[in-house]
């Protein structure tokens, strides 16, 4: 039996007092984005739910932080994340990625 990555927060909503379950990481893309745009996560969800969302709100702000994060991605961001490398990586462990992605730094060329 697999144990669930889901973390259960209690958020403020529209409608009051609810709880999200949601990945370890999108809490933290989350308060990485209140951060940013100096909000509470109560106003962010707020606002993610005035926006609305077809799926509900977990679904809603699951969306909301790729689109929030994608918007913010540009080619420079790509290439020193070492996007581009996957299909030669793709079984490669996390070592040879990590090898991979400095090589493609050094080899990036600068604007």
């Amino acid at each position: 039996m697999s144990t669930s990555r889901l973390v259960n927060r209690n958020v403020t909503s529209t409608n009051g007092r609810t709880s999200m379950r949601l990945e370890p990481e999108l809490w933290s893309a989350l308060e990485e984005i209140c951060h940013r745009e100096s909000m509470t996560l109560a106003d962010l969800v707020k606002s993610i739910e005035r926006r609305g969302h077809p799926g509900g709100r977990t679904s809603a702000v699951r969306v909301f932080v790729l689109t929030y994060f994608r918007n913010a991605a540009g080619e420079e961001g790509h290439r020193a994340a070492g996007h581009g490398l996957l299909e030669q990586l793709a079984d490669a462990p996390k070592s040879e990625w990590r090898t991979a992605q400095r090589t493609a730094d050094q080899q990036a060329p600068l604007s």
